[in-house]
């Protein structure tokens, strides 16, 4: 097969734009055989946006030969070749411009597309953009968005796509090519062809072993695994951990030459070890370099494998959860003396049911035409390598495929158990073995809560808990403990039930019931015909619900309130809208009609399982069981919303400003979690251990305890059943960091407080971005704040090549405006909520960090409205108790943003002169880990920071 690798840099994307350049590789074999490149005379002038895109510009192509020429050098080389280009229709669009302006017939052979290729053969690629792309594949791309490079880059992508189809198992070869039909679309073909390539060259299928049920899988039967340790393995671990600690600091020297001990790291470990070994709660507050991961599983693991006890750590992110997977764990078991298991467990829907994958490939499910396509093509092909069968393992390119994800994903309600064929294979099942078998698990903060949902029926029984990331752990206990209902998940689970005559759980189920001749099966689907026009109805009711409380939230919001710009109104039982009684109408009508379809489907359902295996409807009969399990709790959540039964929870209506009642959000959120946090943890385990490099507020404690229902007590008391510490930072904060407050600032008081603080804002950030060549992170606390400062900067910076980053306006996606930062050699990046914590940018990609305003909850939020008044009922500043100890909290991670190793440097401008000009203030400076702090007039910032950047001190 002969392909074409074609790539155009051009004026622009429209029809009007001109070529500018054309690269071109020839590939026959698996090798290039020729290539061609040009630039191109357009006859018009090229934007200046363009040249800095690519570097060319007027002069370059002053003298190239025009269009007709260098078209007629290209058509003898595109004779009979499959055309290949990353994200083709753009450059396929001006090829046939091209050939039939002059007099060439249009291109007529097969057109494939690189990044649908890649995202099937790599599922687990994170970004399509060619340049990441090469990145991933090692492959090398000096000049990126010139043509000639380009394609280069393109073809070589292309080879590597070409060879990872041939080592690909044949059975996933062959269910790819049924996925893709071969008469409607050219991946279809082109799969076609290479399945039948390699049929023909296959005499002894060498993947055979690795077939189960027509699918290709890299998994055995779990359950048989060999044990990792003898018992007597265990005699060699020394008794006392400090002398296991030295044995292990020997195998660290020996490891890693430059390896010394980090001070704060062995006291944490200490602590930790101590804390399991008297049976007492620990708060240890460890600032970034502490290296606190291996500061709790080390003494987690010693202790667990000395005593048998299994011992549970939980962190917020699965970012987190993964990086212990990947980076710690691997350590720990190349160094410790014994074997020992390590599961890493997280929520079911995290995890694929082969069941219904199978079900959906076999029945050819397909709602969204090619992007779910190309989703099952990315599965299977993952199916063949993944051994956690974890979604992390993916990336969808869109929200279809996440879409597609939840059909197929892991859930109790339809899990047929041990009944089901792929139970010994089952991913989930699987993880859950693993963690029953494990020395310590790894899991999160919301599978915790859930499993306590659950009545402690997910995870194993456990005594020791290692709680990382702990400052989130409460605002994570109120979501979960909590109930929400979005407008997109009741609507789902009716529509999965029933969305038209052909598609939906009840659809699929008559059909096959109509092939039976039985009463039975006649008196079934006479129960579906009566649901039906009742599902309909509870969807054109609660359609109507949620746009009435939508229209309520939308004219009772104020969105320049909120952090991210969504529309917030709490409901109080007290005072409830005038409104009110019409949709209390509504939600009972849904209520009824929802408990009559459900009464009428378990029915049935109960009579199906009966007959079930004679009829082979287990699968089905299983899934609408599912299905309906959800409908109850979407019914009971919204009847528990409506009528506000329980006093202690606070009750609010969320939405987006633009995509109407679609982004409507139920919430109901207990106001005190902490009684329930004492009941399931801190009553009943032996030892829990709470870590982060953010739990005290003014070097105390108390705010932290309060809001986990804990009393701090000062180290040394021998009572006490929590310790608290707080280590000292392993960087030289005085030498490393400096904290400049422009003291003369203006305030955002008054109607024009907000422009004359944006104007200045602008300024001075401008400023220090052209001293410190960009390399700044700017952290908003506002949304609308960092789209005017966005634009304005834009202008002002554009002109000396300095890019200007928005989250929320060149992405909102965190990882990828991060990577285009370090990968940019100048450029600002201005984030809100999520980049103030969990962001690292270590080395010098980053050198000045911007807080614009202090990190203030929005007072009128309905959980901290709610709080503020408790605190009131009780005497009490609301002000001092909750928002500051918050906002500090938040400050201090938005703080550890800038120096993540010892040879970082850089500056801090804190914008907000309310920290030297307000009592509270001092807590916000007296919190952070000892950096220099020095305020001046803000036309003294630059030449400051020119001089404590030459300062070659650290």
């Amino acid at each position: 097969m002969k392909f074409a690798v074609l790539d155009f840099e051009t004026t622009g994307s429209q029809p009007a734009d001109r070529i500018i350049q054309v690269g071109l590789v020839i590939i026959q074999d698996d090798y290039i055989i020729d290539r061609y490149t040009s630039l191109v005379n357009p006859g018009i002038g090229i934007p200046s946006s363009i040249t800095s895109l690519t570097g060319i510009d007027d002069e370059m192509v002053k003298d190239a030969p025009e269009l007709d020429t260098v078209i007629g050098q290209m058509v003898p080389l595109l004779q009979d070749t499959v055309l290949v280009g990353h994200n083709i229709a753009f450059d396929l669009a001006f090829l046939q411009r091209a050939l039939d302006e002059h007099g060439y017939f249009p291109f007529d052979g097969k057109v494939l597309d690189t990044m649908d290729t890649l995202r099937v053969l790599f599922p687990y690629l994170g970004s399509l953009q060619l340049n990441m792309v090469c990145q991933s594949l090692g492959i090398e791309h000096e000049r990126p968005h010139q043509a000639d490079s380009d394609a280069e880059a393109t073809a070589l992508v292309w080879l590597r796509c070409l060879e990872r189809l041939q080592s690909l198992p044949l059975l996933t070869l062959q269910r790819l090519s049924l996925i893709f039909d071969e008469v409607t679309s050219d991946l279809g073909w082109f799969l076609h062809e290479m399945k039948a390539y390699k049929e023909m060259f296959t005499s002894v299928d060498t993947e055979e072993g690795r077939y189960f049920r027509q699918f290709a899988i890299n998994v055995d039967e779990w359950g048989n695994e060999e044990p990792v340790r003898e018992d007597d393995e265990m005699q060699s671990i020394p008794d006392s951990f400090a002398e296991f600690y030295e044995w292990l600091k020997q195998q660290l020297q020996i490891r890693f030459e430059s390896y010394e001990d980090r001070e704060a790291q062995v006291k944490m470990l200490e602590e930790v070890e101590a804390a399991f070994e008297e049976g007492k709660h620990l708060m240890i507050e460890a600032g970034t370099g502490t290296g606190k991961s291996l500061g709790y599983l080390i003494p987690s693991l010693y202790y667990g494998l000395k005593k048998d006890k299994k011992v549970l750590v939980s962190t917020h992110t699965i970012n987190l959860q993964e990086q212990i997977r990947e980076r710690d764990i691997p350590l720990l078991h190349s160094l410790f003396p014994v074997g020992f298991r390590a599961a890493v467990l997280k929520g079911r829907s995290h995890y694929l049911c082969l069941r219904k994958f199978e079900h959906k490939m076999n029945l050819q499910d397909f709602e969204n035409g090619k992007e779910d396509r190309i989703t099952a093509g990315q599965m299977l092909v993952w199916l063949s390598e993944t051994k956690q069968g974890d979604e992390e393992e993916l990336h969808f390119a869109t929200n279809k495929g996440n879409q597609f994800w939840h059909t197929v994903a892991s859930d109790s309600d339809s899990c047929l158990n041990r009944a089901c064929p792929w139970f010994k294979r089952c991913f989930y099942h699987r993880a859950r073995h693993e963690s029953n078998t494990a020395d310590v698990i790894i899991t999160n903060h919301s599978m915790l809560f859930t499993d306590t949902k659950a009545e402690n029926r997910l995870l194993p029984s456990y005594k020791h808990l290692v709680i990382d990331e702990a400052h989130h752990f409460e605002e994570v206990a109120s979501k979960h403990l909590g109930i929400e209902l979005f407008y997109g998940a009741f609507l789902n689970t009716l529509w999965w039930l029933y969305k038209d005559g052909r598609s939906g759980q009840l659809s699929s189920l008559k059909a096959r019931l109509q092939r039976e001749e039985s009463e039975r099966a006649q008196a079934w689907s006479g129960v579906i015909d009566a649901v039906i026009p009742k599902i309909v109805a509870i969807k054109e009711q609660w359609d109507e619900l949620a746009e009435l409380l939508y229209q309520l939230l939308a004219s009772r919001s104020d969105p320049s309130q909120t952090e991210g710009g969504q529309l917030v109104f709490r409901i109080k039982k007290d005072q409830t809208p005038s409104s009110w009684d019409k949709l209390l109408v509504l939600e009972e009508n849904i209520y009824l009609n929802c408990s009559e379809v459900l009464k009428k489907l378990d029915k049935m359902l109960s009579e199906m399982k009966e007959l079930q295996d004679e009829q082979d409807l287990q699968g089905v009969v299983t899934d609408i069981g599912g299905t309906v399990k959800e409908l109850y709790r979407h019914r009971d959540n919204l009847h528990f919303f409506m009528t506000m039964p329980d006093d202690n929870y606070v009750y609010w209506l969320e939405g987006g400003q633009h995509n109407k009642s679609k982004s409507l959000q139920l919430v109901c959120v207990p106001i005190d979690v902490s009684p329930m946090l004492q009941q399931h943890f801190f009553e009943v385990k032996d030892s829990v251990i709470m870590t982060s490099a953010t739990l005290s507020v003014g070097k105390s404690f108390g705010y932290t305890c309060e809001q986990l229902g804990l009393e701090e007590v000062k180290d040394g008391s021998v009572q006490a059943k929590l310790k608290t510490v707080q280590l000292p930072s392993p960087f030289n904060y005085r030498q490393q960091a400096l904290v400049a407050i422009p003291r003369d600032f203006p305030s955002i008081r008054g109607n024009s407080g907000e422009k004359q603080f944006l104007d200045r804002l602008t300024q001075s950030l401008a400023e220090v971005a052209l001293e410190t060549k960009g390399r700044m992170l700017v952290l908003f606390t506002s949304n609308r704040m960092l789209k005017l400062t966005h634009a304005a900067l834009k202008e002002v910076l554009s002109p000396f090549g300095i890019q200007v980053l928005g989250q929320g306006v060149d992405s909102s996606n965190r990882s990828k405006l991060t990577r285009l930062f370090q990968n940019s050699p100048a450029s600002v990046l201005l984030g809100t909520s999520s980049f103030w914590e969990g962001v690292d940018i270590p080395g010098d990609a980053l050198s000045c960090l911007a807080i614009v305003r202090l990190p203030f909850q929005p007072p009128n939020h309905p959980l901290v409205e709610a709080k503020t008044e408790n605190l009131k009922k009780l005497n009490q500043n609301p002000f001092m108790k909750l928002s500051v100890p918050q906002a500090v909290i938040r400050f201090k991670q938005g703080f550890g943003r800038l120096v993540r190793t010892a040879n970082d440097k850089g500056i801090v401008i804190i914008y907000d002169t309310r920290v030297i000009d307000t009592t509270y203030g001092k807590y916000f400076l007296y919190s952070l880990p000892g950096p220099k702090i020095e305020h001046m007039p803000t036309n003294q910032l630059v030449p400051r920071i020119k001089q404590w950047m030459g300062e070659s001190d650290v």
